[in-house]
């Protein structure tokens, strides 16, 4: 059995450094749950979505983020912030993956910003899956990617089985993000973590939603510590044996003979998906 705790914070932010109130809510998490091992924040959680509060990589944010991360001995997902890109005037919204040593192992870049509210983001170009060695692999994507199935396949089809999702969200169409994001889990047969923030970090609701679809954590609107245990066995079980033993949706994406152009051939095909064995019915265990 492989079980793994991450929590989600939401929390109220402001549009300037946002890290000493970050810090409390993170020593308030492991001093009620100290058996979390990640702990997700929401978007542009560093000085909420203002883009004067850009830095260069390794900077003061990343640096603090990563003594947090070694100091309590968990995965850090800080949320993200407005990276200065190495040209003039380019800025990504960024998210640092930290291990429990403190060392940065990847980032992720987001791939869709929500234009044109977020034109002045340049976007990424780089999927994100991270493994935690001995337990399973992560994809990492940033709020509007959502909306995208193309990201979350390509994701899967690398072995993804639980996506975390930071998002800063406050407008009108938050219901259509948490459909989308109840939608996804079910589709790609993932966990999602749908960590929202307050105030000038969004309107809240944050969602974990399971393998099959089944909403785990329902949000409000104030401020929450969202401890959750992750099953990879249950995510492993469901995509051989199909979701409640029925729907098998990665298998038949794979096998159809059908191939859509915007996918191209390895759209279809990875050894990840290969693994997952023939597309059939679910058989009763045979016992003893």
């Amino acid at each position: 059995m492989t079980k793994f705790a991450v929590g989600g914070i939401q929390m109220h932010l402001a549009m300037h450094d946002n890290m000493p109130e970050m810090k409390k809510r993170l020593a308030i998490m492991m001093h009620l749950y100290p058996w979390v091992e990640m702990v997700v924040f929401s978007e542009l959680c560093h000085s909420g979505p203002n883009p004067e509060s850009a830095q260069e990589r390794g900077g003061k944010f990343e640096t603090q983020c990563q003594e947090l991360a070694q100091k309590y001995g968990v995965w850090l997902i800080p949320g993200s912030y407005f990276e200065k890109g190495e040209e003039e005037g380019v800025l990504y919204n960024t998210t640092p993956i930290i291990n429990p040593h403190g060392e940065i192992i990847t980032r992720y870049r987001k791939m869709f910003p929500f234009t044109p509210y977020e034109s002045h983001t340049t976007p990424g170009t780089e999927v994100c899956v991270f493994e935690v060695p001995g337990v399973g692999k992560f994809g990492m994507s940033i709020c509007y990617d959502m909306w995208f199935p193309e990201l979350n396949r390509q994701m899967v089809s690398q072995g993804a089985e639980v996506i975390l999702n930071p998002v800063l969200a406050s407008f009108v169409d938050r219901p259509a993000d948490l459909v989308i994001a109840q939608a996804s889990a079910a589709m790609f047969q993932s966990y999602v973590f749908s960590i929202n923030g307050l105030m000038a970090g969004g309107n809240g609701y944050s969602r974990v939603i399971d393998p099959a679809g089944q909403l785990l954590h329902n949000g409000s609107v104030g401020e929450e510590i969202i401890p959750i245990e992750v099953d990879f066995d249950l995510v492993r079980r469901q995509r051989r044996q199909g979701i409640l033993n029925m729907g098998q949706p990665l298998k038949s994406f794979r096998d159809t003979s059908m191939r859509f152009p915007i996918y191209g051939e390895m759209g279809h095909q990875s050894e990840y998906l290969t693994e997952l064995g023939p597309l059939e019915k679910a058989k009763r265990p045979v016992r003893g």
